[in-house]
């Protein structure tokens, strides 16, 4: 055990690398307190990380492996909607197969490509939508195309009617905000669980080509697939993540870019890649930088003497794992594209690796070369220091990313 009073995060996560390397000064895994009083495990190291990541000590269910939670504690906060709910995110052991098995056909390798065509299209859309904006225009391009993109691809693919999809980004949004009060946090929650039964209700009564009808049949004719709940819930993890984590990924790789001229230079010269840019940017500015929350089954001893309880939360955190200079050099604070150690869980790993990560790459990799080839003068608009980041200790991008298009 950990005898030091643990360190207070920022809960607006604001400069979440600069606190991991302070964090990792400190040791391999320190205590820290999270919103709302919660104290729980950060991990500073990559290595250590991925090794929990695959430990069978290590759960994802509070209603069995949190006493914190099974005594009604943190309930009414911001945890709320990321455990108190259940899905993939929190499901453990048989539940999180028979969960996951349901999911997968959204997102085998066949859909995923079969769709790269709808994202070709809507990626055209946009860029023709901003094409016919004012040369030298200030845009925010999270707004007319990082956000946009993403949200309309998992929307299609999941049925979302588009009368609904301006509050159903909103409630997500609002999910990703760690400094919201307690009831804000379930104000949100009760308009997510509203937002998501209308949806259900909707494919019903009138299902269609989409997954989330798919998965209401499932549910409807076999009690055993899908609870109404985890059905709920099991769309507000995969809209959710679907949409936010690409979202994020367009933003962190255009400002990656426009703030590294030599590695854009190396892009433009041939010399790198775009799947080398979408690894640096997902190992260097993961979009998401922390998740919460796992529990430690049993007592977990580390190597340096340092034991995480058995009942003790875990944060998982993929900013820090990213930027571990034991895993990715003393460099490893760096945009570097010709990085030779590419290795990153910034979709986690295991059995619990992001479903949608062939779907978030494929979109980034359309995206991306279609933004700069459109615009190949796009630049910054302002300093690289005023951009603001999303108030999260979760989520990791920026609130708006100003560019001007045209030089």
């Amino acid at each position: 055990m950990d005898h030091r009073e643990p360190v207070t995060l920022d809960p607006a996560g604001h400069e979440p690398f600069a606190e991991a390397a302070r964090l990792r000064a400190e040791g391999p895994a320190v205590r820290v307190t999270l919103p709302g009083d919660v104290t729980a495990w950060y991990v500073t190291r990559h290595e250590l990380l991925r090794d929990l990541l695959v430990d069978d000590r290590v759960s994802k269910d509070p209603n069995l492996h949190w006493p914190e939670w099974i005594n009604g504690r943190h309930q009414d906060g911001w945890l709320r909607n990321w455990i108190g709910v259940t899905n993939m995110l929190t499901a453990y052991g048989p539940d999180h197969r028979r969960l996951r098995k349901l999911v997968s056909p959204a997102f085998t390798a066949r859909r995923t490509a079969a769709m790269r065509p709808r994202v070709e299209r809507v990626t055209r859309e946009l860029l023709d939508d901003l094409a016919a904006l004012p040369p030298g225009e200030t845009v925010d391009l999270r707004a007319r195309y990082a956000h946009p993109l993403p949200m309309r691809v998992i929307c299609e693919l999941f049925g979302v009617p588009e009368e609904h999809r301006p509050e159903v980004a909103r409630v997500i949004d609002r999910l990703m905000d760690t400094t919201i009060t307690p009831a804000e946090a379930m104000a949100t929650y009760q308009d997510a669980q509203k937002a998501l039964a209308e949806l259900v209700e909707l494919k019903r009564s009138s299902p269609a080509d989409d997954m989330t009808s798919v998965l209401v049949a499932g549910r409807d004719e076999d009690d055993a697939a899908l609870g109404e709940q985890e059905l709920l819930d099991t769309l507000l993890l995969i809209i959710g993540a679907g949409h936010e984590t690409t979202v994020n990924l367009i933003g962190n790789a255009v400002h990656a870019l426009l703030t590294h001229p030599d590695q854009f230079a190396l892009l433009r010269a041939g010399r790198v890649g775009w799947h080398d840019v979408i690894e640096e940017t997902l190992r260097w500015a993961p979009s998401i930088s922390a998740l919460p929350m796992r529990f430690a089954v049993s007592d977990i001893p580390l190597p340096d003497g340092t034991v995480i309880r058995g009942g003790d939360p875990i944060l998982t955190t993929y900013g820090a794992a990213g930027h571990d200079p034991a895993q990715h050099g003393e460099r490893a604070d760096r945009f570097d594209a010709t990085r030779a150690t590419s290795e990153h869980l910034a979709f986690g790993h295991g059995v619990h690796r992001c479903l949608g990560a062939p779907l978030a790459r494929m979109e980034a990799a359309v995206a991306l070369p279609a933004l700069f080839e459109c615009f190949p003068d796009l630049a910054l608009a302002g300093e690289a220091s005023e951009l603001r980041h999303v108030d999260s200790f979760i989520a990791h991008g920026y609130a708006e990313l100003p560019v001007r298009l045209t030089a």
